[in-house]
């Protein structure tokens, strides 16, 4: 199920191996391997004749349908599954009749499209799990190669205090492992057989409904759950919230990226590329379009997110239009986050790093940027109050009369007599006031690299 912008706009929204994966032939598909599964577990289980595995099987191939007809009849029939079985059962009867009675014998329409949603989310899962390796061993990489590159640190988008590329990186690392982590588990945990017939209860099975749900769930290596699920997608939607939050993860990296990608800050830079981030009129312009795309996804999913959280709200035994909504919002959301997690591992492995200009921002503010460093000095002298006062005269001094806040202080008496000039420029350099930085970076990667092998 390709996203409405279609092959016009799909590239930018999806990764070419997503969309191929849930691209409207691939969706059928799956409800085919299902119906063949189903086959081959009710022949083990002696509940149809072994003979009518063979012609259900030839017949389960999508190359053999139209699926522009099935689309078609799905609106007027309620599901894919009524018109695609209808299409099935002529199939196999065209070579052999006596097999075409036993075609998705005792299922029901929301058995395949349910057991195949899952297949889909568990290859899904797969591709999504690439590409956020590649993104966290990106970010590693740069925690390592930059642990003692210095820049300003800012809240609130103002500078505050220095911190490192390497910190920045680290975290970012340490954020998409988690994700990957949440991910794994509620895919995993989702990765269940959806097998209940008509209403949950497996009755035209005859008694058999038990043996033909652990040969299906055998065929289709699925777990199966004690019970059908027909009105419970609590684990479908946990999935797609671990798989949100890793979107808005990389929406933070994106963000992060494209303001110190302004020109006036400039600090990092998206991978270059032929074609890459240009302007229709602007021959100067280097847009983040990378970053562009992330945080367009960022956007997106929590709305798709919303919908499959209103549909947990199921009538009785079978959903009534919260299910059916499922169908467009999971492959949506599956489409937003493999774009988001392959342009995140772009950037993790190609970001390109100005020291130079790191260095002149930590200056920007005439020295600002550590008047908490001399406050805490002063503090140990003056007191922590008195102190903070007087950094905070000193600091609307300085800007006010456009001098170093080195300069004002050293011309203050209360300073002067407590700290020499020599202790003073050694407070004023950003790469002694870092703290913890460097335990914190090597602490997240052990964690990550932990995270990895496990």
């Amino acid at each position: 199920m390709n996203i409405p912008a279609g092959e016009l706009l799909g590239p930018f929204f999806a990764s070419a191996k997503m969309r191929a994966l849930l691209s409207d032939k691939s969706t059928l598909q799956r409800m085919l391997d299902v119906e063949a599964a189903l086959a081959a577990a009710e022949a083990s289980a002696r509940v149809i004749p072994r003979t009518a595995v063979a012609p259900i099987t030839a017949a389960c191939n999508a190359k053999r349908y139209d699926l522009d007809a099935i689309g078609a009849a799905a609106a007027n029939a309620g599901n894919l599954a009524i018109p695609l079985v209808k299409a099935l059962t002529a199939e196999v009867a065209k070579r052999n009749k006596e097999a075409a009675r036993f075609v998705h014998w005792g299922a029901t329409s929301q058995d395949i499209i349910d057991t195949a949603t899952v297949l889909a989310l568990r290859e899904a899962a797969a591709l999504l799990d690439r590409d956020l390796i590649r993104a966290i061993k990106g970010f590693a990489s740069l925690a390592k190669k930059h642990r003692k590159t210095v820049m300003p640190g800012r809240t609130w988008l103002q500078q505050a205090l220095p911190t490192t590329l390497g910190l920045k990186a680290a975290e970012y690392a340490a954020s998409l492992s988690r994700a990957r982590t949440r991910i794994g588990e509620a895919v995993f945990d989702a990765s269940v057989l959806q097998f209940g017939g008509a209403a949950g209860t497996l009755a035209a099975l005859g008694g058999k409904g038990t043996a033909v749900a652990r040969a299906l769930g055998k065929e289709l290596a699925l777990a199966v759950p004690p019970a059908p699920w027909h009105a419970h997608n609590d684990r479908i939607v946990h999935a797609a919230s671990a798989i949100a939050i890793a979107i808005g993860e990389c929406g933070k990296i994106a963000r992060d990226v494209s303001l110190l990608m302004q020109t006036e800050i400039g600090e990092v830079f998206e991978p270059a590329g032929a074609g890459r981030g240009g302007s229709s009129t602007m021959p100067q312009k280097r847009n983040p379009v990378l970053s562009a795309q992330i945080l367009t996804a960022a956007n997106i999913a929590p709305n798709l997110v919303s919908s499959l959280l209103s549909g947990l709200v199921q009538e009785q035994e079978r959903g009534l239009g919260g299910w059916q909504a499922s169908w467009l919002t999971l492959p949506q959301l599956l489409l937003i986050a493999s774009g988001a997690f392959e342009r995140t591992a772009e950037l993790a492995n190609g970001l390109e790093v100005d020291k130079a200009r790191m260095r002149a921002n930590l200056n920007l503010s005439n020295g600002a940027l550590m008047a908490e460093a001399v406050q805490f000095a002063l503090g140990q002298k003056l007191g922590r109050m008195e102190a903070h006062e007087l950094l905070a005269k000193a600091s609307k001094q300085s800007a006010t009369q456009n001098r170093h806040l080195k300069e004002v202080l050293r011309e203050m008496p209360e300073v002067s007599r407590r700290l020499t000039p020599k202790k003073l420029d050694e407070i004023f350099d950003p790469a002694r006031y870092l703290g913890e930085a460097e335990k914190f970076i090597d602490a997240t990667l052990a964690a990550i690299e932990r995270d990895l092998k496990s």
